[in-house]
């Protein structure tokens, strides 16, 4: 009997990018099945064109009734799913489709009273990357490997198209370009836009033929100011550009270098092989050895123990991350 396995996870665009070195590894370990994704209707752009997928479903919450998506998981016949993350929606569909073998993670009571079995993440003891806890459930399919490497796949009209965004910014097409994308959407610890204008400002100086793309959505009007303002005939705004979350990823793919905190951009650069600044916390649930970007293009600098436990109060809710790292070290690892 054909293997037909659903990789499940529809939280937010970071989360899903680990999710990818999952589908390549089941595809390894099972060529002849059928794999689909269950994902919300954004992340979903991540997932686009991957050669290892053969479907994916898109669950717009705010649109799709729930019995539409277990329908669609029915006419599938999925023997197996993996819900990488806890999701209630996402179980009780899962069940509901007539999934026989799911695996989740943890003992929420839905996934109790729908029989799932379980993976533990042990309390993150020891911790470990989140790509390497969610390739746990595969490894509970049969799957035996430490490749974490996150991938995403672009054609190359995809790339032509990124690079036609950037030029109707005013980019040149001949000039090195990098991104520096400010925002974090609330879910990591971040610099503050002053110190993003420094870090801008230093690069300009020290760098001044690099073109410099500004892609957060969070950007203020005085940060905007800051710079239009000035005239910097090397930086270029290019969130107003980004309909959708493919169009992010086009344009990334056509830059040799992004500064972000951990946040979702980051991880959409080190999938497409492109060199990476992450700004970490010290916490554990922040850290880079659990959200760090992956590859040998990432550079991931976090803020020290030493200098967390002097200035950040011992439940983080002080937490001086803006001077953990200093503008310095960004600019000693931009080759």
């Amino acid at each position: 009997m054909q293997k037909r396995i659903l990789v499940v996870r529809t939280d937010k665009v970071g989360d899903v990018v680990m999710i990818t070195p999952v589908i390549r590894e089941l595809r390894k370990k099972f060529p002849g099945s059928f794999i689909g994704a269950l994902t919300n209707e954004n992340s979903s752009d991540i997932l686009t064109g991957n050669p290892n997928l053969d479907v994916i479903i898109r669950d717009n919450m705010k649109k799709d009734s729930f019995g539409k998506i277990v329908k669609e998981l029915r006419s599938f016949k999925f023997t197996d799913a993996l819900l990488i993350m806890p999701a209630e929606r996402a179980a009780y569909q899962m069940f509901l489709a007539g999934i026989r073998n799911r695996i989740g993670v943890g003992r929420k009571l839905y996934e109790v009273i729908t029989f799932m079995k379980s993976v533990s993440r042990n309390k993150y003891i020891p911790l470990r990357h989140e790509a390497d806890y969610c390739m746990d459930l595969a490894r509970k399919l049969g799957v035996v490997t430490d490749d974490l490497t996150p991938e995403i796949f672009l054609n190359d009209n995809e790339i032509a198209e990124g690079g036609d965004i950037l030029n109707k910014t005013g980019c040149k097409p001949d000039r090195e370009k990098i991104i520096v994308h400010t925002g974090s959407g609330n879910s990591s610890r971040n610099w503050s836009e002053d110190k993003y204008i420094h870090l801008i400002e230093n690069i300009t100086a020290i760098k001044p033929e690099l073109e410099i793309i500004l892609t957060a959505k969070e950007m203020t009007k005085a940060f905007r100011d800051k710079f239009t303002g000035m005239k910097y005939d090397n930086i270029f705004f290019a969130d107003k550009s980004v309909h959708r979350l493919r169009d992010l990823i086009k344009i990334i793919a056509n830059t040799s270098l992004l500064i972000a905190s951990s946040t979702g951009p980051l991880h959409l650069a080190s999938a497409l092989k492109v060199k990476t600044i992450g700004l970490y916390c010290h916490r554990p649930m922040n850290c880079a050895k659990h959200w760090g970007a992956l590859g040998k293009n990432a550079v991931n600098l976090e803020v020290s123990k030493e200098f967390c436990d002097k200035y950040c109060s011992s439940d983080k809710e002080r937490c001086e991350f803006e001077n953990g790292i200093g503008i310095s070290e960004v600019i000693s690892n931009i080759s």
